[in-house]
């Protein structure tokens, strides 16, 4: 059980490392909840984070040997991802091996393990039911269209999954489907968080929060999500529209609070990197950073 318990913990770990959340997400995936392809069953729990944070376009998951009996295959290179499944179980049961449960333990225990499973984006042979999503009107707010549309140099925007990023290695951002999101005021805080990011890459303003290895929890980590927090809250200003980002945040909102206490100037130099972040995506000539008395 203990092992169980490693896998997942250190999976979720991965996830942070490499920037995410695996249970922040203002868009509704309620309809496209990951399900195993055989069973039609949801998966629940820890299971939802560990799949729905992963960039794949199909709810639908299997196991390698649900693979193989349907006479698929998993493409090669493809990773498995990891889902635990739990009941109680008579300790008597011959399902159960001896590892698995205290030798002390008498009647009814839980019974915890792990399987590796594929998404059926990276399956072939196998046909997938189309996934039953309602899907939203979506209604484009003018300005921050113009917005994006106008960023010079703007990076590539591709859409699908249930994850929204910033690739620096590959310098593109991924965003879920616009009708994905609970609302347009949303998508559109989420894709000038994304943005504002790509503001950091060397072809653009450049920073070394983006441009050098960073980790989950880490003074730079920490410093590039506020600069990317605040630029999203000033193109959002510019647009007219109500910033949700760092309502989204609370994962962050700790670290935050720890470095503004060890550091009193992260502050003031995240603020003034966010505005030169956002004067690049509204290609404006950006200006001295302190204000001029009046």
């Amino acid at each position: 059980m203990c092992k169980v318990y490693d896998v997942i913990n250190n999976r979720i770990m991965e996830l942070l490392d490499q920037g995410t959340v695996p249970w922040r997400k203002p868009w509704n995936a309620e309809s496209n909840m990951p399900k195993n392809l055989i069973s039609r069953k949801d998966y629940r729990g820890v299971n939802v984070f560990l799949l729905s944070c992963l960039p794949f376009g199909s709810p639908y998951w299997l196991t390698y040997k649900q693979v193989q009996d349907r006479g698929g295959y998993v493409r090669k290179g493809e990773k498995s991802t990891p889902v635990i499944f739990w009941k109680w179980i008579d300790k008597n049961d011959g399902d159960i091996q001896d590892n698995e449960i205290p030798t002390s333990t008498k009647g009814k225990v839980p019974l915890l393990r792990y399987y590796s499973v594929f998404n059926m984006d990276q399956v072939e042979g196998i046909k997938a039911p189309e996934p039953q999503e309602v899907i939203k009107e979506f209604n484009p707010i003018h300005k921050a269209e113009e917005v994006i549309a106008s960023m010079p140099q703007r990076p590539e925007i591709k859409y699908g999954g249930n994850r929204a990023y910033y690739s620096p290695s590959y310098d593109y951002i991924q965003l879920p489907h616009q009708h994905t999101f609970q609302s347009p005021e949303e998508y559109y805080s989420t894709a000038f968080h994304e943005l504002a990011h790509a503001t950091g890459h060397s072809s653009r303003v450049g920073r070394k929060s983006i441009l050098e290895t960073s980790y989950f929890g880490s003074h730079e980590y920490s410093k590039e999500e506020l600069v990317a927090e605040m630029g999203a809250a000033f193109l959002c200003g510019v647009t007219g529209i109500e910033n949700r980002t760092i309502e989204n945040s609370a994962a962050y909102i700790q670290g935050w609070l720890r470095k503004l206490k060890e550091d009193k100037t992260l502050l003031i130099h995240a603020a003034a990197q966010a505005q030169k972040a956002a004067d690049f995506i509204l290609n404006r000539k950006g200006g001295e950073d302190t204000e001029e008395e009046q």
